[in-house]
């Protein structure tokens, strides 16, 4: 089994913590380390290093040797500029098949995300490893314990075998109606964004499926076996279709599965997110350093310097040298609003 974490998102969403030149996935947010350390870190138990995988942006590689001071440059996948997740896995099936047989387990898994039943993950892999090996596509379903509207779903068809689902269709977010019916169900997971199959399952997939992008990676290849994996393909990769692998693949695909889990996992999407499986005091606050509260509940607080609060409840507020992002909880996502007035007022500040 070897794994790639796709490791070259913007993380918007955590603005002004998350910016261009330290992105969410390289920010201490979920503990003392960083959220890409802590996700080579869950891995490292089930296989040695050199079979880790990082794929990112040109731009953010020297932040990922810097986190991951024992990863070779060989190990790390470079996209020329970020696209999305079908390219990038398909650029990295393609470098990984020079390396691999075609019949080795691949692991996917985003870098941002936070997974606090470990012993639980290490057992969902090897679950799915068994089912690779079959030949299918899969993916991990995570058991939903609300009816989030925030989260794409899975509905499972039948069991196949012990707890791997064939899956009847997937679902974008709905309104909180459907989430809550989907609940009531219960065969609708939240689609976590992490996958597992062999490298020739999917290979096999993307010749099917996208055969356009398929042809883009045989040129990528060919340039590689000329040049070497250094060669500029910038000209190669922006052809590609901005597909997420969701899209492009999973939804087509024929011999899909879902394996459901329950890992205590989040995939830290806004600062909200953060609030809710960050520890709190008695009266529902959180900070990372010093703070005063007085009369006020429910707040989260992310910054480096003494912060008080009177008479305030259910609010973010996040601080870092140059900016101060104060709103409700329910509206931390509405920071992608102060990002698009940023890129055309303050680029500074992105």
């Amino acid at each position: 089994m070897i794994a790639l974490i796709m490791a070259g998102g913007s993380g918007t969403r955590f603005w002004p913590a998350s910016r261009a030149s330290e992105p969410k996935q390289f920010l201490q947010i979920a503990g003392k380390r960083s959220m890409l350390q802590l996700t080579v870190d869950r891995l490292l138990p089930l296989m040695p290093i050199s079979d880790i995988y990082i794929v990112t942006a040109a731009s953010q590689v020297p932040l990922v040797t810097e986190h991951l001071p024992a990863l070779t440059p060989e190990n790390i996948i470079i996209e020329p500029f970020g696209m999305n997740t079908a390219p990038c896995i398909a650029l990295s099936v393609e470098y990984l098949k020079q390396r691999y047989s075609e019949d080795t387990t691949m692991i996917v898994l985003p870098a941002d995300h936070v997974i606090r039943d470990t012993a639980a993950f290490a057992d969902s892999l090897q679950k799915a490893d068994l089912a690779a090996q079959k030949g299918g596509l899969i993916t991990f379903g995570i058991v939903p314990d609300y009816p989030a509207t925030g989260y794409g779903y899975i509905e499972a068809g039948p069991m196949q075998e012990d707890g791997i689902f064939s899956v009847n269709r997937f679902k974008e977010k709905p309104d909180r109606a459907t989430a809550q019916s989907f609940l009531e169900q219960g065969n609708f997971f939240w689609n976590s964004g992490m996958f597992c199959w062999s490298i020739s399952s999917i290979s096999s997939a993307f010749t099917e499926l996208q055969p356009e992008l398929h042809e883009l990676c045989i040129a990528i290849s060919q340039r590689w076996n000329q040049v070497g994996t250094t060669a500029d393909i910038s000209d190669l990769y922006r052809q590609m279709p901005r597909l997420p692998i969701d899209i492009g693949i999973m939804e087509k695909a024929q011999s899909r599965y879902v394996i459901p889990v329950d890992l205590g996992w989040s995939d830290v999407g806004s600062w909200k997110a953060l609030a809710d499986i960050s520890p709190r005091d008695e009266q529902g606050n959180y900070s990372n350093g010093e703070y005063l509260a007085l009369e006020a509940r429910g707040n989260f607080i992310y910054s480096k310097k003494f912060t008080a609060l009177i008479g305030v409840s259910d609010l973010c507020v996040v601080e870092t040298p140059d900016a101060i992002l104060v709103c409700p909880k329910d509206l931390s996502e509405d920071v992608k609003r102060v990002v698009d007035y940023l890129k055309n007022n303050h680029e500074e500040l992105l």
